[in-house]
């Protein structure tokens, strides 16, 4: 349930109320089964040891899936990659795949989407957890709809006998409210574990399988205006089709996420998961490619509209590196007139922006107001379901370009990049 988490205490009632849920169909419908008037009676021996086995499974990866930690990046003092992506919350670089989560208020590895449900992210570290959740609560419910569908059989089966002589109104009742929740239940999970399902084997996150639909829409509704576009750095870029990197095939995807390719860890509730690496480099900083774009690195592929409205506004296509890293190194005096120079670019390009106003038609509608797909951009991208990355609990305001890298992080990478080619 997307945007789930931004409801007054959602999060802190979320965790309790799935143990609450999971105690009432697991427990109650044992002892609603064990009314001796209900046919064909209480659970024989072998079908509770495996039903009670499945729900200390369903426990305990449960527990991991909540308590274990979703990945925290450590930056150490070394030359980091200047080409990668900033965060302006962490004011740390972003590896890939990694997002900034609005609830545990940090950058997280291959982010998948802040679950609600588990008061955690689903990430690198906690997504085989929270995989065997889903298996394990899945096919708990699964057994537990054989056992009602035993006793609603044998219901149907003695439907003509006078009413005396079958279950007792209390047995009824209970078993009609507790196949109704596992009805709505078992639909809720059943659809969450074929998502989770279709995200392992194609290497996937939620985010991602966003950012696929995005770019596949800009491909197919794209103008041409777009094939040449100014990065945030004022070069020029190419706008093209990029495959998404990371699916490098069924199982080696499924092995990557579950930190093992023995596939009988995988389910076993005791296995681990993937952990981080502490060097800046490894699992977690750096992911294997599929080769099948023109080079590596290219995922996520630039959003052509947002680059060219934030040019427009005065956002990210006006910086210039070079010319700010060369300015750093200035006189005082030296600094002034490169900043009267910059005034005067400005004024510039002030004449420029209201030469563009004329467009304002098609920024807004003939009503005076935005359009959709201005909106859209403006406030996050909408899929086709409605739902923005902060639904998932991406915090958007840090998805941002390289243009907010601050100067002295450039200056810092600049001066670890000379030093290193001296060497």
């Amino acid at each position: 349930m997307a945007g789930f988490s931004d409801a007054p205490f959602a999060e802190a009632l979320a965790v309790p109320a799935v143990c609450v849920l999971t105690a009432f169909l697991s427990y109650f419908s044992q002892f609603v089964f064990s009314d001796e008037t209900l046919d064909p009676g209480p659970l024989t021996r072998n079908e509770s040891v495996v039903f009670n086995t499945l729900l200390l499974c369903l426990w305990f990866s449960y527990f991991r899936a909540v308590t274990v930690d979703p990945g925290r990046f450590i930056f150490e003092e070394q030359v980091l990659d200047a080409d990668g992506r900033w965060c302006k919350k962490c004011q740390a670089p972003k590896p890939p795949r990694a997002h900034h989560c609005r609830h545990c208020k940090r950058c997280i590895p291959k982010m998948d989407h802040h679950c609600p449900w588990t008061a955690n992210c689903v990430s690198m570290t906690t997504f085989p957890h929270f995989l065997r959740f889903l298996v394990y609560a899945n096919v708990s419910l699964w057994t537990l709809g054989y056992f009602f569908w035993q006793r609603f059989y044998a219901l149907w089966e003695t439907r003509h006998m006078p009413a005396h002589l079958g279950p007792s109104l209390f047995a009824l009742i209970s078993l009609a409210m507790t196949s109704l929740v596992w009805a709505v239940t078992s639909l809720a999970l059943g659809l969450m574990l074929i998502t989770t399902l279709q995200g392992w084997v194609l290497n996937r996150t939620t985010i991602e399988e966003m950012e696929v639909d995005k770019h596949e829409r800009n491909i197919r509704s794209g103008s041409k205006e777009w094939w040449d576009i100014t990065g945030p750095d004022g070069e020029k870029l190419r706008f093209e089709h990029v495959e998404f990197p990371y699916d490098v095939g069924f199982f080696a995807n499924m092995a990557q996420a579950m930190g093992s390719s023995n596939p009988l860890l995988w389910l076993f509730p005791l296995a681990g998961n993937p952990r981080l690496s502490k060097t800046g480099t490894g699992p977690g900083w750096t992911w294997d490619e599929n080769g099948f774009n023109r080079k590596f690195g290219m995922w996520p592929p630039p959003d052509p509209e947002k680059l060219r409205r934030a040019g427009r506004e005065g956002g990210l296509a006006r910086r210039n590196f070079d010319t700010e890293l060369q300015d750093a190194g200035l006189s005082p005096e030296e600094q002034v007139e490169a900043f009267r120079r910059r005034q005067e670019e400005d004024f510039r390009r002030k004449h420029k922006i209201m030469a563009e106003l004329e467009e304002v038609d098609d920024y807004y509608g003939s009503d005076g107001e935005r359009d959709s797909d201005e909106e859209d951009y403006r406030n996050g991208w909408v899929n086709a379901d409605g739902e923005r990355l902060q639904d998932y609990g991406v915090d958007e305001e840090a998805e941002q370009y390289d243009d907010e890298v601050p100067i002295a992080e450039l200056l810092r990478r600049r001066k670890g990049a000379t030093s290193y080619n001296d060497e």
